[in-house]
Order: structure tokens, then sequence, then C-alpha cells
């Protein structure tokens, strides 16, 4: 990336990395750590200019596009250098898009009080990739299948794919207690709020934003299921929201669940959530064609369920 803080104007020419970016998406990418506010100053008075003509916030770009960005001071992130480069298990990847089998425990980004999550440490790993961007998220505790966009193109698609539902999204979750219903649609609105102590929560509102998952019953034990849950809608913390409303827990959850049983589960070895990206089913974002990935569950769960399976409260399998 070109240095834009020295006193030059700087000229960019736009690849096929950001075709079909707004500009001020644009410069907000290419000039981490500066304001928005000073972004936007510096579009509206015409500093920018894309093909020496002035454009408005929302234009689009064009790959051949040269935008000329004025001198700006940028703001280093004083953690930048201290990124450790990773490469996370690959589970598919071609031209324009990447899946990752993420682990629990790993950010998909820096924020929020950690430093640097998936996306900085797979830039870091790969300074030879033109774009590397998250096309969605999952919880810093669930574990499992990540998609990472290579192309901007790919990006936008996945973004309209997911918009659209054409993207299936299943996970696999133990919770406490018999879950009874083979197949089981939860309706029920999320809304998002803050604690006393600024931490974000989600609850179960009637003002909160429509949100829909299936589950399926796998596996049931005395006190335990194992369900698979399909996100017709993606909220914050959906899944471990709408299980826990229902009164079924996820295991291991540290902010929905039940803590006197989470504390009794890591002397039997559970660690972590019990919440896995098992499943994706999505059309190429460029070519169209089908892609079914599978990722089964990591060792760490796999072996709390073979020691479920081996204990005595196993009451036989159903669904």
């Amino acid at each position: 990336m070109k240095d834009l803080s020295k006193d030059v104007v700087t000229w960019l020419e736009v690849g096929e990395e950001a075709e079909g970016q707004r500009i001020d998406n644009f410069l907000l990418h290419v000039a981490k750590g500066v304001p928005k506010s000073h972004i936007y100053r510096i579009l509206r008075s015409g500093e920018v200019r894309v093909n020496k003509g002035r454009v408005a916030v929302e234009y689009r770009l064009k790959v051949g596009d040269v935008v000329r960005v004025p001198p700006i001071r940028i703001a280093q992130a004083p953690d930048q250098a201290l990124v450790p480069a990773r490469e996370f298990e690959i589970v598919f990847e071609d031209d324009a898009m990447i899946i990752v089998n993420k682990p629990a425990g790993v950010a998909v980004h820096g924020g929020s009080g950690v430093s640097f999550g998936v996306i900085e440490q797979l830039r870091r790993a790969r300074p030879e990739a033109r774009l590397l961007e998250l096309a969605h998220r999952l919880d810093r505790d669930t574990s499992g299948l990540l998609i990472v966009a290579k192309k901007r193109s790919a990006l936008t698609r996945l973004h309209d794919q997911f918009r659209e539902g054409a993207i299936a999204k299943r996970y696999l979750a133990l919770v406490k207690g018999v879950w009874r219903n083979p197949l089981q649609h939860v309706r029920a609105p999320l809304l998002k709020y803050l604690t006393d102590g600024g931490e974000r929560r989600v609850s179960v509102d009637p003002e909160g934003k429509e949100s829909h998952s299936i589950v399926r019953l796998q596996k049931q034990w005395r006190d335990f299921s194992l369900v698979e849950v399909e996100l017709k809608t993606g909220r914050t913390h959906q899944i471990r929201v709408h299980l826990a409303h229902l009164g079924y827990p996820i295991a291991g959850d540290d902010k929905y669940g039940d803590f006197a049983l989470n504390k009794a589960l890591q002397k039997m070895g559970l660690k972590r959530m019990f919440l896995h990206a098992a499943r994706l089913d999505l059309p190429h974002p460029i070519t169209g064609e089908p892609i079914a990935l599978t990722l089964a569950l990591p060792p760490e769960l796999r072996q709390f369920v073979d020691q479920l399976d081996n204990s005595e409260n196993r009451t036989g399998k159903q669904g």
C-alpha cells in the first residue's frame, strides 16, 4: 500500500479487487486510521478526483479509474507490527474466495478489546494478496466455516447472496435438556442492547428484528441434546439467544448459558462453547456453480460427544 502521508499527491489506479466499490469506502480502506469525517471532507471539497474529475461520495469505481488522493496524515496502528501472520486450515480456495476452518477462541477481526483476528492474521500471512475481506462473521467462541473474499466482485456478490438467503448456513450445537421435536421453526424477534458494563447483548423482544432459525434434532442423551440449526436470518447471537429463550442454553455459552452447568462442564473437559459452523451451501459468487461444504466437529467437541456416548447418561439416538 502506498504511503499517503507524504506531502505529495498520490495517484492510484483501480484494479479488479476494487471494482464496484464506492469511492468513500475505497478511501477508508487505503487510508486506514484516517477519520471518516476527514475522508468525506476531502471528497466534498474536490481534493479527491477520479479520472481528473470530481465525483460524488456514492460514485462506484471501475477497473482502470485513476484516483487522485491528496496528502493525508495517517495514524499508524500501534499494534499492527504485533499481529502474527497465520494461515488457517483451508477448506476451499480459488481466485475468488477462501473458506477457512476458524478455531474457537479466535475473533474474526480486531476490535472490542481484541487487537487482531482471523482477517488481520491472514493479511499478514499473505502480503501479496490485493484484497482479503470477511464476507460474514462468526462469534469468537464459535468454530467452523468462514468465508473470506479475494475479489471485490466476489465480496459484493456474497453480500447479496447472504441478503437474498441464497447461502445456507448450518451449525451444530449441544444444548442442555432433551429437545423434543425432530424439526422446529423458531421465529422470535431479536433486539440488541448494552449492559450497564457496556457489553453488547441480544434478547428476544417484540421491538426487535425478525429472526428465523430451523432446529433439527440430531442425537439425545439423558441431560443433553445435539441439534443442527439452520439460519434463515443472520442476527447477532441468533442461535445462542433463540435456544436459550426456549430453555435449551448452549453448553459452555458464557453470555446466555447456564453458568453453574458451564463450571461443571469445564471439569468434565468442555472448556469452550459447543457451537460449530458445520455446513455451507452456496452458489459460487462468480460462476454460480453450487458449492456444498461440510466440516466435522473439532477434536475437543468430538471427544466430549464420545464422552457422553460412553457414559451411562445415554438414552438413545432420535431424529
